[in-house]
């Protein structure tokens, strides 16, 4: 039994405009002691599937539908008592700007024995001991010091490792990594990242990194998914994302990473802006930026295909080789679809 599994999970947001679907009938499943990186553009649900399984959307947020468990226990429609019992205790996250997400007005020092207090049966004093554990575990020097410190005393990736202390304090079985490395110089992302890493081997949790560098995927993950307008568009090893794409979107955030192979080559990025999610299409959401779609594109989604038994994809690209290759044979709705103008 996979730790975490998410089956057809759909999650709307209700606003004066209308019904934002950020996330449209998402599954995957996450085992013990992997890392999965989910990436995409900004607005493509990696965040939202990430709340979701916490429970902690905004006021106007809903699952719709679906289902996400962790070691069997169902937790849409759990209710708040349950999942208190959940969060920091299976789960906890490391959130995007550490700034925020830390109160500027309680000591270091306070803010993790709060998670420890409240998560555990740890008695104040033990609850200081395991604190000063932690700092001193994520490599922050004078842990003592610290735990009197406030935020704003320390810089941005000494404020990061006291998130990633603060996730790790109650010893969850999934840490969720929602942009951790973001707002930090190159220097300190690479340090965080190997910290990260370290910690995962040596503590045996399973680590969601939530990300748009792909750079940071290459260097931590086993497996990935690549979401695009609240779908995944495709999903594998990372070896099979990086060395085989079979997603057209894929390809054009592969294609967009810079490299150093011409010195006169230009970046080349994806055209287009993401869809509205008010108004999604009725084929492929990536369909209107692709440079190969077809019509069938346009008026028909794609199914996820199997391209092995690590790698599956929701691209008609795959089919059109599938029937140029003669390894798929048009049934009578794919007739329907030819007929109905699509180029397959």
């Amino acid at each position: 039994m996979a730790l975490l599994e998410i089956k057809d999970l759909h999650v709307s947001f209700y606003t004066d405009a209308g019904e934002v679907k950020a996330v449209n009938g998402i599954s995957f499943d996450l085992e013990r002691g992997k890392v999965l990186g989910i990436v995409g553009e900004s607005g493509s649900g990696k965040s939202v599937t990430a709340y979701s399984v916490l429970q902690i959307l905004e006021n106007n947020g809903r699952i719709v539908s679906g289902s996400i468990r962790i070691d069997g226990q169902e937790l849409v429609g759990a209710g708040e008592k349950v999942m208190k019992t959940i969060r920091g205790n299976k789960i906890s996250i490391i959130f995007q700007d550490p700034m925020t997400s830390l109160n500027p007005t309680y000591t270091i020092g306070r803010q993790i024995m709060e998670a420890i207090l409240l998560h555990t049966d740890r008695t104040k004093e033990q609850a200081y001991e395991r604190a000063v554990e932690m700092l001193r575990l994520v490599n922050i020097n004078e842990p003592e010091k610290r735990m009197k410190q406030y935020p704003f005393e320390l810089s941005g990736g000494m404020r990061q490792r006291v998130m990633i202390a603060m996730a790790l304090a109650c010893e969850p079985d999934i840490l969720i990594a929602d942009e951790p490395t973001t707002a930090l110089d190159v220097t300190i992302q690479a340090q965080i990242l190997e910290l990260m890493k370290s910690l995962q081997e040596e503590l045996g949790m399973a680590i969601i990194l939530i990300t748009h560098d792909l750079g940071v995927v290459a260097q931590m993950c086993d497996e990935v998914i690549v979401m695009y307008a609240g779908s995944i568009c495709e999903q594998g090893t990372v070896d099979e994302i990086f060395y085989n794409p079979r997603h057209e979107y894929t390809k054009g955030l592969l294609n967009s990473i810079p490299t150093t192979a011409t010195k006169d080559q230009k970046l080349k990025p994806i055209s287009g802006t993401p869809i509205d999610l008010l108004n999604l299409p009725k084929g492929c959401p990536f369909a209107p930026r692709c440079e190969n779609a077809m019509k069938v594109c346009i008026n028909h989604p794609a199914e996820p295909m199997v391209i092995n038994e690590n790698h599956v994809a929701a691209c008609w690209m795959n089919v059109k080789k599938g029937i140029e290759d003669g390894n798929i044979v048009l049934n009578s709705k794919a007739d329907d679809i030819k007929e109905g103008g699509g180029q397959l």
